[in-house]
């Protein structure tokens, strides 16, 4: 299997969508939980800022408008208490007590008047032309007449212009008589109209009936359903702040805050489009959505990748796995031709011994006199030394082949380093010859033995040399040059080769098990990581240089005892 090749596995394609559900079920769930409940508190908790934050604005501007008005029945009141009735019905007095009031307590007084019970003003002080003026039909003077103190509802009037009026009602010789006094509209309307709540608030006031007794209202309000909905819920408590979300004619949502005025009898009103009221709670849900949006994704993105990497390791490890059932099937295919290979070098032994005996005895014969006259006695002792020479040779071949078959022989014995790589070499000479490659030896003489199993140590050489001829086999030849010497301690053997070299990517992992850079089939990747380990139970180093294009060299340091390193001084 490729590495590439699992994704087109229903399995792992399977295996992989499991995955990515359930990272992101498990991931979203908390999210979606903590989230939705910290939204839902923001949520309630800033419905009611807001709604502390109206109420409270309302209370203010309610104490204020209240104050206005009843500062101003106050001035009058003090007016009247203060001043003789026969001056109060004298216009040249009433000029001189409006003079006083608009220069030195307040301007918003335009005019003053008394009017009798019969509703005919006697006495006028004003810009107006109000003299006589009858008021016995007039809605405020049927009222005041009835009150002690009264304010009315904003009106036209005889002058034809918005205002309302602050009366104070007087008994003289059992009559009432009003004194009545006009207050400024502009300067009352400005005390509502620049009452703004963010960008779209405002405020107006309205009587019983709902007629609106400020500017804006007139300006601005497309009907009264809203707020005459709102006098009739505040008949209940007049003291009471109300607060409510309508729609208007026009379809927009708006929050109404409420609250009554003059004892009831008006109630000031502030509308504000829902969307600017909220407009913080909407901005902080937006990001709140976008902060979402990029966390699902990165959860979404990361639960892919994650479940792909994971995935790709379990092909490997299902690949490892079946490779290692593979190697276990070849380690045993590798023990019967071992013991197969000891069994015919075994035998093969035993002729060759025979053959190189009766070459001597041969070249014994040879010496008799009679046969020393014959021609070709020089071609039968070289043909005779040939043979003892190849047999001699074939027993030396199937010693090493025995020895090196013997690979469960793990005894610790004393060997000398040099004997054990010219052996591994012996063993890997012919198939060098035919890859074109050279191997040559630089052995330091003075190398003490050491203990160590023989044939763990022969199998680390031959190895090492078998992977540079593998390697330099497709370059078309090269050369091996191994080395021994001494430093300090220890000893050191390097194989170096001059082969196509090992990537740097790959020097980190040349050690663990079952890695190999061979073609699938060519290597088990087993090898190296048995040479580490035999070299580390020997508490020995193993490193490895390369450079791609100008080869691999393979350091082996291994420690001698200190009585063996005393032994060998001595000697």
């Amino acid at each position: 299997m490729t590495t590439g090749s699992h994704k087109k596995d229903p399995y792992y394609t399977s295996l992989t969508r499991r995955m990515i559900l359930t990272i992101i079920s498990v991931s979203f769930a908390p999210m979606i939980l903590v989230s939705g409940s910290i939204l839902y508190r923001f949520h309630v908790s800033y419905h009611e800022k807001v709604a502390a934050h109206l109420e409270e604005l309302v209370k203010k501007h309610k104490q204020n408008i209240d104050s206005f008005l009843n500062e101003k029945l106050g001035e009058i009141r003090f007016l009247v208490k203060n001043s003789e009735f026969e001056n109060l019905c004298k216009e040249s007095y009433l000029e001189q007590q409006l003079a006083t009031l608009q220069q030195e307590l307040d301007p918003v007084f335009v005019d003053l008047g008394m009017v009798n019970s019969k509703g005919i003003q006697i006495a006028y002080a004003g810009p107006f032309k109000l003299g006589k003026a009858q008021y016995s039909e007039s809605e405020w003077f049927k009222q005041a007449i009835q009150s002690q103190y009264f304010i009315s509802d904003v009106f036209l009037g005889l002058r034809g212009l918005p205002h309302f009026i602050v009366t104070v009602r007087k008994s003289f010789h059992g009559e009432y008589w009003i004194f009545r006094a006009t207050i400024d509209f502009m300067a009352f309307n400005n005390l509502v109209e620049n009452v703004r709540i963010g960008k779209t608030g405002f405020a107006f006031i309205v009587n019983r009936e709902g007629k609106c007794q400020t500017k804006p209202c007139l300006d601005i309000i497309p009907s009264k359903t809203n707020y005459m909905n709102l006098l009739k819920n505040g008949n209940r408590d007049i003291g009471k702040i109300y607060i409510f979300e309508a729609k208007d004619d026009i379809g927009k949502k708006n929050i109404y805050t409420s609250a009554f005025l003059k004892s009831g009898n008006w109630m000031l009103i502030c509308q504000q489009n829902k969307s600017d009221t909220y407009s913080d709670l909407y901005r902080a849900k937006k990001i709140a959505a976008l902060i979402f949006l990029l966390g699902g994704v990165g959860i979404i993105t990361m639960a892919i990748l994650l479940s792909r990497r994971m995935v790709i390791h379990i092909a490997q490890a299902d690949r490892e796995k079946d490779m290692m059932n593979l190697q276990v099937i070849e380690t045993g295919k590798l023990a019967t031709v071992g013991e197969l290979a000891a069994g015919i070098a075994h035998e093969i032994n035993n002729p060759v011994a025979i053959m190189v005996e009766e070459a001597g005895w041969m070249e014994d014969l040879l010496e008799d006199v009679e046969v020393t006259e014959n021609e070709n006695l020089e071609e039968f002792q070289r043909a005779l030394r040939q043979i003892n020479t190849q047999g001699k040779r074939c027993k030396e071949i199937t010693h090493k082949l025995l020895s090196f078959a013997r690979k469960t022989d793990s005894r610790i014995q004393v060997v000398l380093m040099n004997d054990l790589i010219k052996d591994a070499i012996g063993l890997a000479e012919q198939s060098a010859k035919y890859s074109k490659i050279t191997i040559n030896t630089n052995f330091e003489e003075n190398i003490p033995f050491i203990q160590a199993s023989q044939t763990e140590i022969q199998q680390v050489f031959l190895n090492l040399i078998n992977n540079a001829v593998d390697a330099m086999d497709k370059k078309g030849g090269g050369t091996i040059d191994i080395t021994s010497r001494l430093e300090g301690n220890a000893i050191v053997i390097d194989f170096a080769d001059n082969g196509p070299g090992i990537h740097r990517n790959n020097l980190a992992r040349i050690f663990d098990p079952f890695f190999t850079t061979k073609p699938v089939g060519k290597g088990t990747g087993l090898g190296l990581s048995i040479c580490y380990g035999i070299i580390k139970k020997m508490d020995g180093e193993i490193h490895v240089q390369s450079v791609v294009d100008e080869g691999t060299t393979f350091s082996i340091r291994i420690p001698i005892p200190k009585d063996l390193l005393e032994e060998s001084s001595m000697t």
